[in-house]
């Protein structure tokens, strides 16, 4: 009479620790030539393909930095497939903390700092001062005070802009 053992594998929840398979694990080798590193990283081959080249880490960054993902669109095409990708890939859009357009001056980004210029204020003013001169500039070009100025209009919603890149800037500094 023969024993039946009984199997660690009951399902859910595993019971073996994850890679305790006894067969042999399937690694794939970079595809460069030469290079016998795990290829862990897919790299399109063209635009349009749904094939890819697989590459170890050091073989995708070099790859990736000769990648134009236009090559052989117009300007016209690449725009227009552009504009579809972003359309539908707005999940994938950069997030709203790196969209601050970059270094400034160190403590403030780029766009505080054209702001900050705007409204005529120095880079390491406080924000009281900053609600102090917009208010100034706002009573000064408000299109109320100048009824039928076009500039005073332009003038008044570029202080506006302004006021409100500052405004949200304190806000995640206060966060």
């Amino acid at each position: 009479m023969s024993r039946h053992s009984r199997s660690n594998d009951w399902g859910f929840p595993r019971w073996r620790s994850y890679g305790s398979e006894r067969g042999a694990t399937k690694v794939r080798i970079c595809d460069r030539d030469g290079c016998d590193l795990p290829g862990d990283c897919p790299a399109p081959k063209s635009p349009n393909s749904p094939e890819r080249w697989y590459f170890c880490t050091e073989h995708a960054g070099e790859y990736n930095r000769g990648w134009n993902y236009f090559e052989g669109l117009s300007a016209e095409e690449a725009a227009a497939r552009e504009a579809g990708e972003r359309a539908t890939g707005s999940a994938y859009e950069q997030s709203r903390h790196y969209g601050w357009a970059g270094p400034g001056d160190g403590s403030r980004s780029r766009d505080e700092m054209r702001a900050l210029d705007t409204l005529g204020l120095d880079p390491d003013v406080e924000f009281d001062q900053v609600k102090i001169a917009w208010r100034r500039l706002a009573k000064a070009n408000h299109p109320d005070t100048h009824p039928g100025d076009a500039e005073a209009a332009d003038r008044f919603r570029t202080i506006q802009a302004a006021y409100e890149v500052l405004r949200v800037a304190e806000e995640r500094r206060a966060a």
